[in-house]
């Protein structure tokens, strides 16, 4: 079973599928499943784009709408998490996870994943914001919660792979950092100040000590060697943005039994975790502290066996996530590129509501809703009326990440996309190529070692994309531009910098 992980999409998901489906027909192979790391922009229409804190040249409508509305069916089942350049309105929609489109699959918390980005400012609140957001919330409702980190610690089932958007603060300490340093020179002063990504995800590091762990958000490759102290690693890896001739996918090799039908699957162990802290979700935008060793209140919350079995009856014993997308809100229209739409709040989402229902557990917004005392969008109503008779039909194939064992793994080439769009090339979007497709591959022979030791990081390793031609002179080329760039393109909207 072939895993490919990609870091920052921003939108360019015709271009990531067509990077993978070049990759399988150059090597005559199958990819099984796609991980995003976020930035993914499920951005179904127009008004979507108002709900994403990003500069004005990068709100473009891409091209997820395609896979929304149905004009195109993703060639290879997909599962991601949110960064910092989404349509939270449609995320928040999903708080536990769900389909935001056939195929498409949005992991709230666990392969394991976490959404977002850290500010400290924001940790300790409720999740608060509602739809519409206002130039703050636009920006907070992506910020992660101490809530979130403390469901995450809960686990205690190993975990194979785990998604987030920043990088766990400290991880350069265990790969090639001065490389990393005279790449992006500007990460020096954070990386010395332990500053550069985010200290909950250290932590979780820490604590879960994964096998796997992609992050992406600094928009370079990055690989290291994270050991525990039970003699275990992880095996951590940073992925570009989607753009040509960057390093932003990388695929895994993992042992599967091809006779066995693969589905994604619920974990049973997360979702009684959401059950039992579920008196813990906050709406408040005050500090929200989680139970603690010396409280007089239950502070631990692994899941019991009578608690999982609790939970399972609730299930009919059946983990099979069911395919119940549905849309939403009415979807771009190419005719009709700047119409815009009637909703005025949060919808309410089918899958959010099943789920809810099935486990008893609230819905963070209709939390909310309720205390100010309104309703979810009534004009989602009217939609659905229209589009009732309209079937979107899903791929049965589903593939489930879950059902995957670890063994050994390889690690093959990376492409870089080739989709010429008919729409308006947007400052992220591709050209046309001018090379032969074959020109346009980047090729990672060794970027991640399987070997439980630190020898590979003493060798010369192309963590950044470098002609092998020429590769002092590109490497020097690429330094240069990237100070010069950086000296306009910093913004600080976490602890560490994020580069546009």
């Amino acid at each position: 079973m072939r895993i490919a992980i990609e870091g920052c999409a921003h939108g360019e998901l015709e271009n990531i599928y067509d990077t993978i489906l070049s990759l399988e027909k150059r090597e005559n192979m199958k990819i099984d499943l796609l991980l995003c790391c976020g930035d993914f922009q499920t951005s179904r229409n127009i008004e979507d784009l108002s709900s994403m804190a990003v500069p004005q040249k990068y709100s473009n409508i891409c091209s997820f709408y395609k896979y929304y509305s149905g004009e195109k069916l993703a060639p290879i089942l997909t599962v991601l998490i949110g960064g910092n350049h989404e349509a939270s309105n449609y995320l928040q929609e999903l708080p536990f996870g769900g389909w935001v489109a056939p195929k498409i699959y949005y992991l709230g918390v666990r392969i394991a994943g976490l959404s977002g980005i850290y500010k400290a400012n924001d940790y300790m609140k409720g999740h608060f914001e509602v739809f519409p957001f206002d130039t703050n919330t636009k920006r907070s409702v992506y910020h992660i919660r101490n809530s979130e980190v403390f469901r995450l610690k809960q686990i205690s089932q190993p975990i194979d792979i785990m998604l987030s958007h920043d990088w766990p603060t400290n991880v350069t300490d265990y790969g090639n950092k001065e490389q990393l340093i005279r790449f992006k020179p500007h990460f020096k002063e954070d990386i010395e100040t332990q500053k550069l990504g985010s200290k909950p995800c250290e932590e979780l590091l820490s604590i879960l000590k994964p096998r796997y762990w992609f992050s992406s958000h600094l928009h370079c490759k990055f690989a290291a060697l994270v050991p525990h102290e039970n003699n275990t690693f992880t095996r951590f890896l940073a992925l570009d943005k989607c753009l040509p001739k960057r390093r932003f996918l990388q695929v895994i090799e993992i042992p599967h039994d091809e006779k066995e039908e693969i589905k994604i699957n619920y974990d049973l162990e997360w979702l009684t975790i959401l059950v039992t802290t579920n008196h813990l979700t906050s709406i408040k935008q005050v500090p929200n502290y989680m139970p603690g060793l010396h409280g007089n209140e239950r502070f631990s919350f692994t899941p019991t066996d009578e608690e999982k079995s609790l939970v399972m009856s609730k299930l009919t014993n059946d983990l099979t996530i069911p395919e119940n997308f549905k849309q939403t809100a009415e979807p771009y229209d190419e005719i009709t590129p700047k119409k815009h739409l009637r909703h005025i709040g949060p919808i309410q989402n089918p899958q959010t509501v099943q789920l809810c229902e099935l486990l008893s557990i609230d819905d963070p917004i209709e939390m909310i809703l309720k205390e100010k005392g309104r309703s979810f969008d009534e004009s989602y109503t009217e939609f659905q009326n229209e589009i009732s008779n309209t079937d979107i039909k899903n791929d049965a194939s589903l593939e489930n990440p879950c059902d995957a064992t670890f063994v050994n793994d390889t690690i093959t080439e990376e492409t870089t996309p080739i989709k010429d769009f008919k729409r308006k090339l947007s400052s992220l979007s591709l050209p046309k190529p001018k090379n032969d497709v074959q020109d346009l591959f980047v090729i990672d022979k060794d970027p991640l070692t399987t070997d439980n030791s630190f020898e590979f990081l003493n060798r010369d390793h192309s963590l950044f994309h470098i002609d092998e031609g020429d590769s002092n002179k590109c490497m020097k080329k690429e330094i240069e531009n990237t100070q010069q760039s950086s000296k306009n393109k910093m913004k600080r909207r976490n602890t560490g910098p994020y580069i546009n």
